[in-house]
């Protein structure tokens, strides 16, 4: 409670060492005249500051209720106007902008709780506060801790208004140490005063429904890395009309879950790599990109590092089959293989298996990186005698490979020319082991036995893996090596027939068959001995709604035509077998008829596997790709594409026009 001036007698503050000697002259009653005078100089200023005050109130005592009024009156004796406050130090550049920011921020909040303390209602929508908006600040009321602090650091005016004196009990407590006990709050009831303590506003409900709060959050220089390239904006139109692989690294869910967008974003694609994610010191003092950490919060091959690519940990794997019959000539494009019309995304991973390839094998893959472009690289290539294989990946996530290894076997021993046997390649990406095999089994219509056999010799035969740890070794069989790895796609030329001669299969395909060959696989070999468990156990294939794929004549869709006329049959096929049931899920399987160059067609099959998180205890590839021939397929990319500009361009120029 604050303390009245007349009560309080005068006091001298003790003088210092240096003041004691520069008053040394003066007496005893000069000191305590002197204090007399400064003391009634002080009292004199304040009865002034009471006189105000009561003239103050008796002029407002017509718009006060009886009740705040007798609350006035009895304040109103105890009043002890504040002292000036003492001038504040210089800030600095940064603080004197923050400072200039609350100030506005005050004197907004000022006005406004002024309008709300207004006894009119003016200033009020909906009458959300009490009609008497008085606030009494006592130290009774406040915790014995706060009570002084809190007063003193922000003044009552703004929660009384401008109607009301203000009791401020910091005040009198700086002149006297013995603040005396409250008795003017005693007289009041305690829910009344209760009810006084603070103003409650009311909801403020909006008009119309406010407008949708656009995620455009981010720093101007965060925006600007999260642009879209302009070459693909036409993604907007192309998203309404085809369903997104949602489980591909581009996906449009990956795309606003990973990243801050503006309205950009829902015109064009935009790969969430393109955004490198800050790190932090600390961070990589943790982790090592070569040999790794086991630790979990900073390895490379972990959780944090795998959602941070795959937030659904599904990996897009492409693959594909062709038996070239070893043709000089190539196709001259390979968009229509690798990268078909109907797709709205590329793939992760693509994996190329060819039997009877091409003579020029480096040709082949420069002709692979061309087709596939900068964004990818080539992991891994490897060959046996007529059978390739070629693994592209995209160049983000070559870090998270382990090192390739790769294994032969041979199923024609008397062959000079391996023409027949398989040809394989594993590895581990993230905390998920990978066996790839290309194989190209007997071939001859009534041989399955032959075939059977080749199968159990490349099983048994293929000595992988070798120094990559194996994943789960508690069920892998050594006498298996598709049971060593957790998932294992294996694909080729089966040389698997129709159990049918040639007439009857020309009087199915005759019928309108669309896509439901049900009528053809009835007699296909693969499907009786995968049935009976003799050949492939444990693994699975999509279902077939394509023709068969062999045999063709050169140049056309024509099945043979020459004197030998062999049944059309499936020889192609690509099957999938996973540890763990659901892993693996078929996006697509089909045949890419407008590779003609051979008597068979290619085969490809699109896939999203389930990859799991890691640690970093294997041997990493540590970014290792063939780098030459990225650079050659990129070059070829590009002149090719100034040819046809080029071409282009003189076509226009050689138009003659002319004027009848």
């Amino acid at each position: 409670m604050p303390i009245r001036m007349a009560e309080q007698k005068p006091c001298v503050a003790p003088l210092s060492e240096e003041g004691s000697s520069l008053l040394g002259a003066l007496g005893n009653t000069d000191i305590r005249d002197l204090a007399e005078s400064s003391y009634r100089d002080i009292k004199e200023w304040i009865d002034l500051q009471e006189k105000r005050g009561k003239a103050k109130s008796e002029k407002d005592k017509l718009s006060q209720s009886p009740y705040t009024t007798e609350i006035s009156k009895k304040v109103t004796d105890f009043i002890v106007p504040r002292p000036p406050n003492r001038p504040k130090p210089r800030l600095q550049k940064l603080e004197r902008a923050f400072s200039l920011d609350e100030k506005q921020w005050r004197r907004r909040f000022k006005a406004s709780q002024e309008s709300l303390t207004d006894p009119n209602d003016t200033g009020s929508s909906n009458g959300s506060l009490p009609d008497a908006a008085t606030v009494l600040y006592s130290t009774s009321h406040l915790p014995d801790d706060h009570s002084h602090d809190s007063l003193a650091s922000e003044p009552s005016t703004s929660s009384l208004g401008s109607s009301y004196p203000v009791a401020v009990g910091s005040t009198s407590s700086r002149l006297s140490p013995n603040p005396p006990t409250s008795d003017v709050a005693s007289d009041f009831p305690r829910n009344a005063m209760t009810s006084l303590a603070k103003p409650q506003l009311g909801e403020v409900k909006p008009v119309k429904p406010l407008p949708q709060m656009e995620l455009n959050i981010a720093s101007r220089a965060l925006r600007t890395a999260n642009r879209i390239d302009p070459d693909y904006m036409d993604y907007k139109h192309c998203s309404q009309h085809k369903v997104l692989r949602q489980s591909s690294s581009l996906s449009d869910t990956r795309l606003h879950n990973s990243m801050v967008c503006n309205q950009c974003s829902n015109e064009s694609m935009k790969s969430t790599y393109s955004l490198l994610t800050p790190l932090r010191s600390k961070d990589v003092r943790n982790r090592s990109y070569l040999e790794g950490s086991l630790l979990a919060s900073g390895a490379l091959l972990g959780a944090d590092e795998l959602d941070r690519y795959f937030p659904d940990r599904r990996l897009g794997v492409f693959i594909v089959t062709w038996n070239m019959q070893g043709r000089k000539e190539l196709p001259e494009c390979l968009d229509d293989l690798m990268l078909p019309s109907d797709d709205d995304f590329v793939q992760d991973m693509y994996v190329i298996g060819v039997q009877e390839g091409c003579p020029d094998r480096r040709e082949w893959e420069i002709r692979l990186q061309e087709t596939l472009g900068p964004h990818y690289v080539l992991l891994h290539s490897s060959g046996h005698g007529v059978l390739y294989l070629s693994i592209f990946i995209r160049r983000d996530l070559i870090w998270f490979c382990s090192e390739v290894e790769f294994a032969t076997v041979t199923t024609r021993m008397v062959s000079q020319i391996k023409t027949k046997g398989a040809l394989a390649a594993s590895f581990t990406f993230f905390g998920t082991s990978f066996l790839f095999i290309n194989s190209h089994f007997t071939s001859g219509d009534g041989k399955v036995s032959e075939r059977i056999l080749d199968y159990k010799k490349i099983i048994e035969g293929l000595q992988l893996p070798r120094n990559i740890p194996d994943t789960n070794p508690y069920r892998s069989n050594p006498m298996d090596v598709t049971s060593r790895f957790d998932e294992v796609f294996w694909f080729g030329d089966f040389n698997f027939r129709l159990n049918k001669d040639r007439p009857g299969v020309n009087t199915i395909l005759q019928t309108k068959l669309e896509r439901d060959m049900s009528r053809l696989l009835q007699y296909d070999q693969l499907l009786k001995s995968m049935q009976n468990g003799s050949i492939f156990k444990g693994f699975e294939e999509a279902e077939i709604q394509f023709l068969p794929t062999y045999k063709f004549d050169i140049g056309c869709d024509a099945y043979d035509t020459t004197s030998k006329q062999r049944t059309p049959s499936y020889t192609d096929r690509v099957v999938y077998k996973s540890r763990h049931k659901g892993d693996i899920r078929v996006t697509k399987y089909a045949s890419c008829s407008l590779m003609k160059t051979s008597d068979h067609r290619p085969v490809f099959g699109l896939f999203d596997v389930r990859i799991r998180p890691g640690r970093d205890n294997i041997p990493l590839a540590a970014g290792q790709f063939d780098r030459e021939l990225y650079l050659l397929g990129i070059k070829r990319r590009s002149s090719r594409e100034f040819q046809k500009r080029q071409a282009v361009k003189n076509q226009k120029n050689s138009t003659v026009c002319t004027v009848s």
